[in-house]
């Protein structure tokens, strides 16, 4: 996979923040609540006002919250991208993958893993691989649940995460890593070339609650350039 620069999704909760996120170079715009939990589902109208100020730019994705707790309540049109978490569903069948894969919320579902997934009580990552691989997901994100300053890194070797990674490019599935990247786990990550890098806090001044800034998301896009082309050359 080396030679691919991945792309570099921002998460935003308002249209000031997605505008932010584009002054500053992000490629896809998503849209969540992190006060409502890691995925946490953001309310319509916020929806609605983040795809009117990205005007079709860049493609623009949301957090709909755990799917547990998800009501199939309407959703503004427009998202390239929809996802869930799965916490407090360890035992989840394939059956219910299906479901998922079946959501129009979106044109594009995404299947979504905790690397904590003990914590969360999710599906190990590894079986979710192999559901987004046998039902052809378009996309599938590796995140994490609980946000108390561990990274994705601390919780998936970078060994396991390039096991995965290639299975799912192998079967034409888009990856994003997430987890409470910084600057030095982007790098390590680096080699693996994900489709996208998802951050938030990285990006914000006053961490994950605080606001999404122009320049660290500027800083961020020319880590994630620098660093892939080192790890290409």
């Amino acid at each position: 996979m080396t030679g691919t620069i991945p792309k570099l999704l921002v998460s935003v909760r308002s249209a000031a923040e997605a505008r932010a996120a584009l002054a500053g170079g992000a490629d896809l715009i998503d849209v969540k609540e992190p006060s409502r939990g890691p995925l946490g589902p953001a309310d319509p109208e916020e929806i609605r006002e983040v795809l009117a100020a990205v005007g079709g730019r860049v493609p623009v994705s949301a957090a709909l919250g755990e799917w547990l707790v998800w009501s199939d309540r309407p959703v503004p049109d427009g998202l390239e991208y929809a996802k869930w978490g799965l916490a407090e569903l360890r035992e989840l069948q394939a059956w219910a993958v299906g479901l998922i894969r079946k959501s129009t919320c979106a044109r594009c579902p995404v299947l979504a893993a905790y690397a904590d997934f003990r914590r969360a009580r999710s599906p190990e990552p590894e079986w979710l691989v192999g559901a987004a691989i046998r039902f052809q997901f378009p996309a599938f994100l590796i995140d994490t649940a609980v946000k108390d300053g561990s990274t994705l890194l601390d919780w998936i070797a970078p060994a396991a995460l390039a096991r995965m990674r290639f299975d799912l490019a192998d079967a034409g599935v888009k990856v994003a890593l997430a987890g409470s990247l910084d600057e030095a786990a982007i790098r390590r990550l680096a080699p693996l070339a994900p489709d996208w890098f998802a951050v938030r806090g990285a990006t914000c001044v006053g961490g994950r609650n605080g606001t999404v800034c122009a320049d660290r998301v500027r800083q961020l896009r020319a880590v994630i350039d620098e660093a892939c082309r080192a790890t290409a050359g």
